[in-house]
């Protein structure tokens, strides 16, 4: 089984462009708008030939434990249970806030390993945007621009050698006896809520 690497974040950090940077794909759907990815989406990243790995784009985590936005959260916390490593991405312009904090006090205690990624760094002073989440104690840091595909190598480099040989999750790329369900339907539907 390959290695599986979640991304987890509140909603519009940039998890989404993390994920189709990594996996060289559009499958992520990609927003200004907040909230539109609200359920588990695998992907792979071949990007090191040999040593490919799964990835897990979940939605925000809005602190919200109500309706949608508490099923999209059981989804988050589910894909960090089953990750070998965890990617905590925050919004390198915006900084801080109360909600990441939040969301760092569960992956501390969900005991996964983790880094944290400052995504949105184009344009701004990427040491300054840096040194204002020093406060929260991560020892790994990786500043990236992912809409402009900048320090993705850099977070590869990072990611690599922390994932195990065969990973802990359940990713079968390869398994022909595994079954593949699909729930199609029109919009507002509830389809994003299984």
């Amino acid at each position: 089984m390959l290695p599986l690497v979640a991304l987890v974040g509140r909603p519009n950090v940039g998890k989404s462009t993390i994920f189709n940077a990594l996996t060289r794909s559009r499958d992520a759907l990609v927003h200004d708008e907040p909230g539109v990815t609200r359920d588990r989406h695998y992907g792979f990243c071949r990007l090191v030939e040999e040593r490919p790995f799964g990835l897990c784009d979940t939605g925000g985590l809005s602190g919200e434990e109500e309706g949608l936005a508490g099923a999209t959260a059981r989804q988050a916390r589910a894909a960090v249970e089953e990750a070998d490593l965890v990617l905590f991405v925050v919004d390198g312009r915006e900084g801080p806030s109360g909600l990441d904090q939040n969301i760092l006090s569960f992956l501390r205690k969900s005991g996964t390993r983790f880094f944290l990624v400052v995504n949105k760094t184009d344009g701004i002073d990427v040491q300054a945007a840096v040194a204002e989440f020093a406060r929260f104690g991560v020892e790994r840091v990786i500043p990236v621009a992912a809409a402009h595909q900048r320090g993705i190598p850099e977070l590869l480099e990072e990611i690599i050698p922390e994932l195990p040989e065969d990973g802990d999750a359940d990713v079968l790329a390869d398994d022909p006896d595994r079954i593949r369900i699909a729930f199609i339907g029109r919009p507002n539907v509830g389809k994003s809520t299984w």
